[in-house]
């Protein structure tokens, strides 16, 4: 099965035709290109950014990410356990969140330093 897709790794946006039963990528002009054709037919990964809730903090809420990409089929259940929980200042850079989020092995950590 070929499918075409356009690659995100760098601005040129190279339109790749990936074929997965053969593990072949064409169109890309890096490795990078061939890397991401194949895992996004095969096993498609995102880092998922958001906020959460922050009391008694300088700013109502903490910008938060995945410390690493995480199943797209996953996105709208984590954004869902994101949306559940809040924090009490102060929040530094780096602090996990919410630990092992739905058992991926990927904590959500805070972005920003809320005193």
């Amino acid at each position: 099965m070929e499918k075409e897709i356009i690659c995100i790794c760098c601005p040129k946006g190279c339109h790749l035709k990936v074929n997965a039963d053969e593990n072949k990528v064409s169109g890309n002009s890096c490795e990078r290109g061939a890397e991401y054709g194949i895992n996004e037919v095969t096993n498609p990964v995102r880092v998922i950014t958001s906020t959460v809730k922050v009391e008694n903090g300088d700013s109502p809420v903490v910008p938060v990410k995945t410390k690493n990409p995480i199943p797209k089929a996953l996105n709208f259940k984590c954004m869902e356990e994101i949306n559940k929980c809040t924090v009490k200042a102060p929040v530094k850079i780096g602090q996990v969140i919410i630990e092992n989020v739905l058992g991926t092995g990927v904590d959500i950590v805070a972005t920003k330093n809320v005193k």
